[in-house]
């Protein structure tokens, strides 16, 4: 019998026959239902109900002053949903319909055979726990739908949704603060073919497009005049407003007023948010994303490539939010084997396994009250998913050979590198979990994406590196910032400090030079020139301390030395009498393409 019917269901057995009452009662809790109580009246029975919730009532269809459908309908007007199971000595047609029209579960005759009983009382515990956890998700979905709202009413854009007759159906907040300012016209209930602007005009047209065709309009951007006379700038965008049904409702149309929140984002920049480095765009609104997510108590998916930084987004939301005075606990989902992760989450009971020579707390248990943090977590187990699922829906748990439940308060925030999404449609990872983390997701920009940081981080990891190993290094030289900027940044901001790092142990001097960068990092520059085209010199990348080389002689002879090596960069260096960094420099000053030559 299953472990969780014998904790918490609870059955009530109504009889007036005290000897048919006690068997069934004996009958039930031999079978692994402990919690059952017995009434032998219709008054006894409506008092303690209203008293108890029940998972199950069986009642005997003929009772002292009452009948067993009254109780069935008194329990349904009382407002309860548990299922009732009737039994009678007398079955007829009619009693059979009243009972099935006022919701009985099932109609069981006398004599009752054990079996059978048992059968109609796990089907119908088993409805019952259908029935709660359908409740259970319904309240999450409204719980999700309540804070989606909230956070779409602090979001930055301008959200406006329109039904199918073309009516403003709502705005968030942004859009009214907007529209307070610039285009009074606009509020909730204005039916759009009544604007008179052009912007106005605009956003009928895009609406009818989408209302017409039912796909997403892509990004425009439009003209529109302020009031003060001046030009501004709105990019635009617009989509079929569907249900989670597909139903079509009406278009949801996104803006962004590029001209007076430009202003904004310039006013409001930051270059430094807790342990983030950054002043781009990208990083103002991943900022004002995590200070909005932050102080809401909900579940938090962190997605990006490797390096860009998503343990610091946990450690930001956690610093935000009113747990920041508790336990912060990280889990690598992938650092840990998968026989003991089980474990190493939800604890364990002493001898619940080979080598359990005593009781553990699980990291759930220590974060209690605070946040955990797992990370990598698209890489776990089928099984680890269906768990960390019921944990997220009841927020319980079972430590390893253990029966008894632990509740407890936990914030989660969770990361991966991996595409979940992807991994949905391979049936690799369950789509109930995905929704359940992806509440709120965070998406961090690799570096590539946020080119404005490269110069500040740099400096950032120069100073670490300099309060940690006392050499006073003060700076980059030009061509090693157009170096840095010019790569592509696979290993992001992780790659970027190793790169720092040991351009920092090798620089002799005060300034970090070219010598000193990796040499994928000197070959990542835009087009170079085929051999044996025209070579440009580009003096920005000669080191300091060499002549400035134009001459023909000198770019044949590195191209022969190159050529006579098969591209070979080490044998060409020794071949010249150079050292290989120097070779690599004049690689690089005169944009040398080494593909057409097999290394």
């Amino acid at each position: 019998m299953n472990t969780q019917h014998e904790q918490t269901d609870r059955i009530l057995l109504v009889d007036d026959e005290e000897s048919l009452r006690l068997t069934f009662e004996m009958l039930l809790k031999r079978a692994g239902y402990e919690s059952v109580t017995g009434v032998s009246s219709f008054d006894e029975a409506i008092d303690v109900v209203k008293q108890e919730d029940f998972d199950l009532i069986i009642s005997d269809i003929v009772l002292q002053g009452a009948s067993g459908i009254d109780l069935l309908r008194q329990i349904k007007e009382m407002g309860h949903t548990c299922p009732v199971v009737m039994i009678t000595g007398y079955p007829n047609i009619e009693t059979a319909a009243e009972a099935v029209r006022l919701g009985a579960f099932d109609y069981v005759p006398k004599p009752v055979k054990k079996d059978e009983l048992l059968k109609v009382v796990a089907l119908a515990l088993e409805k019952q726990e259908l029935q709660k956890e359908k409740n259970r998700f319904e309240e999450h979905q409204e719980k999700n739908r309540y804070l989606q709202e909230t956070i779409l009413r602090s979001v930055r854009e301008i959200i406006i949704t329109v039904d199918t007759h073309l009516r403003i159906a709502d705005m968030n907040d942004m859009a009214r603060d907007w529209a307070r300012s610039f285009l009074p016209e606009i509020g909730i209930g204005i039916s759009l073919p009544t604007l008179s602007s052009r912007l106005g005009r605009a956003l009928l047209n895009d609406a009818e497009e989408v209302l017409k065709h039912q796909k997403v309009l892509k990004m425009h951007r439009l003209e529109w005049q302020k009031p003060d006379g001046s030009v501004g700038i709105m990019s635009v965008t617009a989509a079929p407003l569907k249900d989670e049904k597909s139903t079509f409702l009406g278009v949801v149309i996104t803006a962004r007023d590029l001209t007076h929140l430009e202003d904004i984002d310039k006013r409001d920049q930051r270059t430094n948010f807790h342990r983030f480095v950054g002043k781009s765009l990208p990083m103002q609104r991943i900022y004002a994303l995590i200070e909005s997510v932050g102080k809401v108590d909900t579940t938090v998916l962190i997605t990006g490539e490797s390096g860009t930084g998503k343990e610091l987004v946990a450690d930001a939301l956690h610093d935000e939010s009113p747990r920041h005075n508790r336990s912060l606990v990280k889990v690598d989902c992938t650092a840990i084997p998968e026989d003991l992760l089980e474990s190493e989450l939800f604890g364990h009971k002493k001898g619940s396994f080979t080598g359990a020579d005593r009781d553990r707390l699980g990291r759930i248990l220590q974060a209690d009250g605070g946040t955990l943090f797992l990370d990598e977590i698209g890489d776990i187990s089928s099984r680890m998913q269906l768990r960390l699922l019921r944990f997220l829906q009841e927020r319980t748990f079972y430590p390893v050979g253990q029966d008894q439940p632990i509740q407890v308060d936990v914030r989660v925030v969770t990361a991966t590198n991996a595409d979940l999404k992807e991994k949905v449609r391979r049936n690799e990872f369950r789509e109930d979990l995905y929704f359940r983390l992806r509440v709120v997701d965070i998406i961090l920009p690799p570096l590539r994406e946020r080119k404005d940081d490269i110069a500040l981080l740099s400096q950032h990891f120069l100073t670490i590196f300099n309060n940690k190993m006392k050499k006073e290094i003060n700076g980059f030289s030009d061509s090693v910032m157009e170096l840095l900027l010019n790569h592509t940044w696979p290993g992001n901001i992780r790659e970027l400090e190793h790169v720092i790092e040991r351009a920092y142990v090798l620089c002799p001097g005060d300034t970090i030079t070219s010598d000193h960068l990796p040499a994928d990092i000197i070959f990542a520059e835009p087009p170079m020139h085929t051999l044996p085209g025209p070579l440009t010199p580009q003096p920005s990348h000669m080191h300091p301390s060499e002549p400035l080389m134009e001459s023909d002689d000198e770019i044949d002879r590195l191209l022969d030395a190159l050529r006579r090596t098969a591209g070979n960069k080490a044998k060409a260096a020794r071949l010249l009498g150079m050292d290989r960094s120097t070779l690599y420099r004049k690689i690089s000053s005169y944009n040398i393409d080494l593909s057409n030559m097999d290394e």
